[in-house]
């Protein structure tokens, strides 16, 4: 299996992870009768502090995951992983450290290497995108 398949597998994988530990939360508040059943914004605005940082984590993999499974897809059915494997799994710890990043805290600091994980991944989806269009 190439990097780029495995990256594509591996962020399934984390989207998934945040997903269902987002349900796990969930379900717990409604279960110990916090919150109902009905009672979720899907923004997570209406969470306190984890919460909410959880939910903007899952939606900030949800956002992006498109893109770069798109790129990733096209770069495995085209036989040009050549061009994504060099960067694939520094895209991928660059995707969970921007979510745990998130995860952890707010703060200006935190947003400010959030960011910073962010503008990786940007710049790699872009390299990823102009090598396949043969541009560089």
């Amino acid at each position: 299996m190439s990097a780029s398949e495995t990256t594509l597998l591996l962020l399934i994988a984390w989207f998934l992870l945040l997903l269902v530990s987002l349900g796990a939360l969930r379900t717990s508040m409604v279960m110990t009768g916090k919150r109902a059943a009905t009672a979720f914004a899907p923004s997570g605005d209406d969470l306190d502090g984890f919460g909410r940082r959880l939910t903007r984590a899952h939606a900030n993999c949800y956002e992006n995951l498109p893109i770069v499974a798109a790129i990733l897809l096209y770069a495995i059915a085209t036989g040009q992983t050549g061009l994504t494997d060099g960067l694939a799994y520094v895209f991928l710890g660059a995707r969970m450290a921007q979510s745990v990043t998130h995860m952890i805290s707010t703060s200006r600091l935190f947003v400010m290497i959030r960011f910073a994980f962010f503008i990786v991944q940007l710049v790699i989806v872009i390299s990823w995108l102009l090598r396949l269009l043969h541009l560089i």
